[in-house]
């Protein structure tokens, strides 16, 4: 058996008698992209939010790397190695690209609240920073401000905060969420190329992404896990087709809500 690097057991949250996630196992492998997807209202988004203790479970329990992380704060969470990008850039627009990525190598570091600390002192950050926007193809961009990025750059900026955090899993919320075709292009390809050595659990919509670079897939529905597989074995299954299509006969790469 492969090394599993995050478990749920029995994962339920309930909000006044709506179950939102519904005793939902899940196993992620070490070194594998792992995908959620479902329809609109499936707990997807609900589930990234009890993983990362945004949201406090009704029941179950969350391991990482085989412990207990069920009653951790998200601080806890995310010195544990667990990092969430949100599907809402989160960067800082007015400062440039260099100085976001900055940011993270020294919440890394522990020193996030020294904003005030001299340039000097946070040069020292520029090596790996740059590598970092190598690492995501934007060391060109480097002295831009981040608001003058296009928005695919942005959520490739995104990733390289988020990797500057040092991640043992990456959490990537709906990371090609209103892109163009050449911006999801361009995206999935740096998520595929930022995977390697890494494990990344994805909540992602677009079929075709998924499709391109999932090794694994668990199928959300009205909160709980409808199948899991393979994009070939979930793709196939009637259940999986009918909750995105409403119908046997349609056919899941069309499926993108």
């Amino acid at each position: 058996m492969s090394d599993v690097i995050l478990e749920t057991r029995d994962l339920t949250k309930e909000f006044k008698g709506f179950t939102a996630v519904n005793q939902v196992n899940l196993q992620v492998q070490r070194g594998h992209i792992h995908a959620l997807i479902g329809p609109n209202g499936a707990g997807k988004t609900t589930c990234f939010n009890l993983l990362t203790k945004f949201l406090s479970p009704s029941g179950g329990r969350i391991l990482f790397n085989g412990a207990d992380i069920t009653g951790l704060k998200p601080a806890q969470i995310a010195r544990r190695g667990i990092i969430r990008s949100f599907q809402i850039s989160a960067v800082f627009p007015h400062m440039t690209v260099l100085e976001n990525v900055r940011i993270g190598l020294q919440r890394a570091l522990g020193t996030s609240f020294y904003f005030w600390r001299s340039e000097g002192s946070l040069s020292q950050l520029n090596d790996r920073a740059m590598q970092l926007l190598a690492e995501v193809d934007l060391e060109e961009f480097a002295g831009s401000v981040t608001a003058d990025l296009p928005y695919g750059r942005k959520r490739a900026l995104e990733i390289a905060t988020t990797l500057a955090m040092e991640p043992e899993l990456m959490l990537l919320d709906e990371p090609t969420q209103g892109m163009g075709h050449e911006d999801v292009h361009r995206v999935t390809a740096l998520i595929k190329k930022v995977a390697a050595g890494r494990t990344i659990l994805m909540v992602e919509h677009n079929m075709n992404v998924v499709s391109g670079i999932c090794d694994r897939i668990s199928v959300l529905q009205r909160g709980a896990v409808l199948a899991e597989g393979t994009y070939g074995d979930v793709s196939r299954n009637p259940q999986v087709v009918e909750a995105y299509m409403g119908s046997a006969d349609g056919h899941l790469a069309g499926a993108h809500g």
